[in-house]
């Protein structure tokens, strides 16, 4: 996952079809032709709904291009958004990308299927 401070983010860049959206917004009603990046907002750390939202556009919507995390955004939150489909995440300015990187050398793989590998590790692909 990209880490970027928050300093260093832009809402758009020359050239990127970048759009925003509000965390009460449904993916489904948006017409994503054309689109690279989607920025989704944590307006508070304790509100989930943009997981919702990455998961949904990823597994249900087939999104391919660049989901990042914006506004509150914690380290303790970051393998869970990888893991739901974010691709990059926009850090709050308190908190330390060293720190955060430690996160993901802390959870290297997991068992279970996420937005990304839907099989889980211990699946052999064979049917029963």
């Amino acid at each position: 996952m990209k880490l970027i401070a928050e300093n260093a983010h832009s809402t758009g860049v020359n050239g990127q079809q970048v759009i925003g959206i509000a965390n009460d917004s449904d993916p489904r009603a948006l017409n994503l032709d054309g689109v690279e990046r989607i920025d989704l907002s944590f307006p508070k750390f304790s509100d989930g709904r943009a997981f919702s939202q990455a998961f949904l556009l990823r597994r249900r919507l087939g999104f391919k291009g660049e989901i990042r995390a914006t506004g509150d955004v914690l380290i303790d939150q970051l393998v869970q958004m990888q893991r739901s489909g974010f691709d990059a995440a926009v850090l709050r300015a308190d908190q330390n990308p060293d720190y955060a990187q430690r996160q993901f050398d802390r959870y290297p793989s997991f068992y279970q299927g996420d937005a990304f590998s839907t099989k889980p590790k211990f699946s052999t692909g064979v049917s029963a």
